[in-house]
């Protein structure tokens, strides 16, 4: 087969896609290893998900592949050093989420806030509902200023929230902290002033329990947290503590790893600490997005001439022109330029 879809593509972009190349269809395969390594001896191009992972021991069972695509961002399931040397283009539909996980992260803002808000949508009485707090007027700490962070900050402007930040990868005399309205601060400044924090700090292995006890003693207390990072970022243990001693009053955490609350571990059975599976980046509109860009990528990576020839009428280039600080194709990412995005 000359496309083969693991994760798919809305029916629109496959459509457009199986009009131009031989494409197969089979999400099974994403949990069935064997039979997928079997079957992309002839595959040229390959859309997987986020937990099907890319070694060099899996290229060697597709010798004729040329494109590697992924719906949505994840910095540690593909080795880029394995697929440069093979020429394996790797695209990942990075820009297709920033709008959604944005969202996500103030609809979480906003629903920590307000608590009361289920109490009485179960029918409890006045008396019974946990008093609410607006946004507006508080002070949100940025910790990280990974893209989705610059649809997130004007949002948060224009509802009156003091913004303060912090990146360990962003100086901060950096021009992007004012195009963003937001005040630069050490992290242990951001913790003490913050009413919530939302986390959206990129992943590397270097940051595994970055979020340890020592950080989290500066929490403001009753501190809210929301987050579409890696869970990885926390030390379980230190999490635990603090959503146990008033320090953080809730948690919401997006797509934790596997584990992360189980029986067993520190944070099983924590009341305040909430986790959804992956929702940020999971709306109609991402999806059309993320899709419309990997069929476009396959189709100018398989047949370059014939791509040329033919306008983008369903590509979503004005959100990914956005000029992220990321190498689309490569996934490594380069910091220091964050700041040229406004």
């Amino acid at each position: 087969m000359e496309v083969l879809l693991v994760d798919p593509l809305v029916p629109e972009a496959l459509s457009w896609l199986q009009e131009r190349h031989e494409v197969a269809y089979h999400p099974e395969w994403a949990d069935d290893p064997t039979t997928l390594r079997k079957a992309i001896r002839e595959t040229r191009a390959l859309v997987l998900p986020s937990h099907v992972v890319v070694s060099r021991e899996f290229l060697d069972f597709a010798p004729k592949l040329q494109l590697i695509a992924r719906m949505q961002f994840s910095s540690d399931n593909t080795d880029l050093d394995a697929c440069a040397r093979r020429r394996v283009r790797v695209v990942q539909a990075r820009s297709a989420t920033m709008r959604s996980n944005a969202e996500y992260l103030l609809y979480g803002l906003l629903m920590l806030y307000r608590r009361g808000m289920v109490s009485a949508l179960l029918g409890r009485k006045l008396a019974h509902v946990r008093m609410g707090r607006e946004l507006g007027g508080s002070t949100i700490g940025m910790l990280g200023l990974a893209p989705v962070a610059h649809t997130l900050a004007p949002m948060l402007n224009a509802l009156g929230v003091r913004l303060v930040g912090y990146d360990p990868a962003v100086h901060h005399a950096a021009p992007i902290w004012a195009k963003l309205g937001v005040e630069p601060v050490p992290l242990n400044e951001l913790l003490e002033r913050s009413d919530a924090v939302s986390l959206q700090v990129i992943y590397a292995t270097r940051f595994r329990g970055w979020l340890n006890e020592r950080l989290l003693n500066h929490c403001k207390p009753g501190q809210l947290w929301v987050s579409v990072s890696r869970s990885s970022l926390f030390d379980p243990e230190a999490l635990a503590l603090a959503l146990s001693d008033g320090r953080i009053d809730a948690c919401l955490l997006d797509g934790a790893s596997e584990g992360f609350a189980a029986e067993g571990t520190p944070l099983h059975g924590i009341p305040n600490l909430h986790l959804t599976p992956r929702l940020g980046a999971h709306t109609r509109e991402a999806k059309l997005r993320a899709s419309w860009y990997v069929a476009h990528r396959i189709h100018e990576t398989l047949s370059p001439g014939a791509a040329l020839m033919q306008s983008r009428v369903s590509d979503f280039s004005p959100l990914d022109s956005l000029h992220a600080p990321f190498d689309q194709d490569s996934g490594h990412s380069n910091p220091s330029q964050w700041g040229t995005v406004g």
